[in-house]
């Protein structure tokens, strides 16, 4: 065995290099740079690993081994949807679509593992990885397992307690990084900055989407939008199924001329109306596409539904496709796309994407192809966004490593409640964005409910392409769902500034609750609540629930809606009716808020703002503020204005808002200020 040597390349931020690395890697595909002055900044930690590790090769594989404390708790490995804590289990980090088994598998395995004693580790392969979670127990272990009889000893376990954890991968080598705390939310801020910062969506990105039905046709699209507006449902995005393209399944990227007949006229009549619009496609190219032909030597070894599989590391294969996303789709107005089918399946033995042993003309093979094809075409879209000086914020079914500074939202075909939540805690470990969408619901309390965590996530999606639905399908609960979309414009400025935060620092605007400083051991693992911003914590109530146990950490907390206080530190139980989703506010939290207007605002529109402060205690927060849609704050065109609650000697309320910088975007206009939970 070998001990791994570890330099640091960055603050807090360490790595080692095993063996030979291929040239193929996720960081390399996103080719981001660290934020270093943030880096910088951030409070200085030792080399975190209570070991340096030790490394072998066995059989082609490389094996690194980390000790593992009896009471240490693991987290991470990319969107899990099974559980949040992941001590004890097995983890094949593969892209997969269909992650109905609790092996690893997902749409978006990140090698990025985190330990609570504050530490994490990163594996930069394009390779798939295992990670055994404290799941093997080696026969030189310094704490072997109690031998029991599991006839006769009720306290067997099928896997007992070890010592180590073991991270293997094929290939000739692999950078690994650590990254150091000394919280567990320091590592995943310095992971996220090394990443390149978190990504800053357009405003309009945060508002409501909705997805019309697939065959749809633009005046049936025109309608669907015409009707949002009609019965004042605010709304952001259109988006366009499969039947816009001329072929889809394989993908041609050129509008039908039977449903899309004049495209530019389309875009048009949708952004008068305030709509965005984004694209559905996948990666496969048919034959009768205007590209086929450009691409077909660049492609690879294999077809998936006859279309091409190009090989988007080569720089040839990216021009002609986004030369031509740029000509049809960019230029003429298209605010984004919706990246399909680039994650394959392997559910019960079947296939449709291409294999591991697929050879493409880089000389990467499938496995690694399959492994970054999700990186690969978010970041060809990014950088068609960033020619027009236009923010994008749209979806993808496969992501990996390195995904913190790209500005998509993973989904899934899957559509049980209760693993979207849990998706929803574990993105936030590795800087990974997830929606969960709303499709349709067996009941109208259901349909609320998934409406109410959508409200609280990354993106708010009711996707139709399929069943047809729209935000009043049931009609008995429509003014709700009304409500819970108008909710989500008002929240805008506070979650807009949270994102501010995961590019300016790394924080991740959503998380689960083991990020929370001192969080009590049997709290780490929680998977159905969670942290949106510093200030609130929601917990999602499910159809069939009318209340549920709330964990509060330490403080005071109140209700989001109504100002009433629950002392914190511990298990409380809140009934909700269905008109609510339990959200709470610290102690000194500020929230601010605009009106539920039908559409977010443009570039230089002014809003009034509500400020809500909430408790006794003083309260700071940082108001982030930008034109909204362009990429002038990574030239320093944006400003922080510094929101501040105390009180005077006499015990009476000071509540300030630092005015605007002269010649910077200013959005907020006439501010009301409004407390909840004044005892005063």
């Amino acid at each position: 065995m070998l001990d791994p040597t570890w330099k640091e390349v960055a603050p807090g931020i360490w790595k080692a290099v095993l063996g030979t690395p291929e040239p193929l890697s996720p960081l390399g595909v996103v080719g981001a740079e660290p934020r270093q002055s943030a880096l910088e900044i951030m409070e200085t930690c030792p080399f975190p690993l209570p070991a340096p590790g030790d490394v072998e090769t066995v059989s082609g594989r490389t094996v690194l081994r980390l000790p593992l404390e009896e009471t240490e708790d693991l987290f991470g490995l990319g969107l899990q949807f099974f559980r949040v804590s992941q001590r004890g289990r097995t983890r094949t980090l593969r892209v997969n679509s269909d992650p109905r088994q609790d092996t690893g598998e997902t749409h978006a395995p990140v090698p990025f593992l985190l330990s609570s004693r504050g530490y994490g580790l990163l594996v930069n392969t394009g390779r798939i990885v295992s990670v055994y979670c404290g799941s093997t127990v080696r026969a030189d272990s310094q704490r072997p397992p109690t031998i029991r009889d599991r006839g006769r000893d009720p306290g067997w376990q099928a896997t007992p307690l070890s010592d180590v954890v073991e991270i293997v991968f094929s290939g000739p080598g692999a950078e690994v990084f650590v990254f150091a705390g000394p919280s567990l939310l320091d590592v995943v801020r310095r992971y996220n900055l090394f990443c390149g910062g978190g990504a800053l969506p357009p405003r309009w990105g945060l508002g409501f989407w909705h997805r019309v039905p697939t065959q749809f046709t633009a005046e049936e699209a025109v309608a669907e939008a015409e009707a949002l507006r009609q019965r004042e449902f605010s709304c952001d995005v259109i988006g366009l199924e499969p039947g816009w393209h001329s072929r889809s399944y394989p993908c041609t990227y050129e509008w039908a001329p039977d449903r899309f007949p004049q495209p530019q006229d389309f875009l048009e009549r949708m952004r008068a109306a305030s709509f965005r619009v984004n694209l559905w496609e996948h990666p496969y190219v048919s034959p009768e596409a205007e590209i086929y032909p450009a691409l077909a030597p660049l492609s690879g070894s294999h077809t998936v539904w006859g279309g091409l599989a190009p090989d988007y590391t080569l720089p040839e294969a990216r021009r002609i496709l986004m030369e031509q996303h740029e000509r049809e789709h960019v230029a003429r107005g298209v605010s984004g796309y919706k990246l399909d089918e680039c994650d394959g399946s392997e559910l019960t033995g079947a296939s449709w994407m291409f294999p591991a042993h697929a050879t493409f003309p880089s000389g990467a093979d499938g496995e690694q192809m399959r492994q970054v094809y999700g990186l690969l075409l978010q970041k060809m879209t990014l950088d068609l966004f960033r020619r027009h000086d236009r923010r994008t914020y749209g979806l993808v079914r496969a992501s990996g490593a390195g995904a913190s500074a790209l500005p998509y939202v993973l989904y899934s075909d899957l559509y049980d409640h209760w693993e979207f939540v849990r998706a929803l805690c574990n993105s936030g470990f590795c800087g990974l964005l997830w929606a969960p969408e709303v499709r349709d619901a067996a009941s109208a309390e259901e349909w609320v409910r998934r409406m109410q965590t959508a409200c609280f996530s990354p993106l708010m999606l009711l996707n139709a392409w399929a069943s047809g639905t729209k935000p009043w399908s049931f009609p008995e609960v429509a003014p709700i769902v009304q409500k819970t979309i108008q909710l989500r414009m008002r929240l805008l400025p506070y979650l807009y500034s949270a994102f501010a935060r995961y590019y300016f620092d790394g924080t991740p605007p959503f998380r689960a609750m083991a990020l929370e400083p001192d969080i009590p051991a049997d709290a780490r693992g929680l998977d159905d609540q969670y942290l949106m911003g510093d200030s609130l914590l929601v917990a999602p109530l499910f159809a069939g629930e009318t209340e549920r146990r709330v964990y509060l950490p330490a403080g005071d907390w109140y209700d989001f809606e109504t100002g009433e206080r629950y002392e914190g530190g511990g298990w409380i139980v809140v009934a909700a009716g269905l008109e609510k989703i339990p959200a709470f506010a610290r102690d000194g939290a500020i929230v601010p808020l605009m009106p539920p207007l039908p559409h977010t605002p443009r570039a230089g529109e002014v809003v009034p703002l509500e400020i809500r402060h909430y408790g006794t205690a003083p309260g700071r927060f940082w108001l982030y503020d930008d034109d909204g849609e362009t990429f002038a704050y990574e030239r320093g065109e944006y400003q922080w204005r510094e929101v501040e609650m105390g009180l005077d000697a006499d015990g009476n309320r000071q509540a300030t808002l630092s005015p605007p910088d002269a010649g910077k975007p200013s959005s907020y206009g006439e501010i009301t200020w409004r407390f909840l939970g004044d005892t005063h």
